[in-house]
């Protein structure tokens, strides 16, 4: 079984089966999964923003976070903190 890192490993599903049959043959890396449950280990306090975003594009980030088993923002989290990771790692 081949475990996935990033949640951007897991493509978005036409159909039940072809979800069953990718999570047959993947698995959530154990970190991945530990970080979307426990959220930041750094124990940095959050800070509560305003973000506005087209409604359409919320539903599908919804829908998307919904078919991990995510909140979405707590999706929307880990993406930026990947992002922000590639961005300093390239400079």
């Amino acid at each position: 079984m081949r475990a996935f890192a990033k949640w951007e490993e897991v493509p978005i599903f036409d159909s039940e089966e072809a979800e069953a049959d990718f999570r047959s043959e993947h698995k959530p890396d154990l970190r991945l999964m530990e970080a979307a449950v426990t959220g930041p280990t750094d124990n940095a306090a959050s800070i509560a923003i305003s973000l506005r975003i087209d409604a359409r594009m919320l539903s599908r980030i919804k829908r998307l976070a919904q078919s991990r088993f995510l909140n979405y923002q707590s999706m929307i989290k880990q993406w930026l903190s990947e992002r922000l990771e590639r961005e300093l790692h390239e400079r």
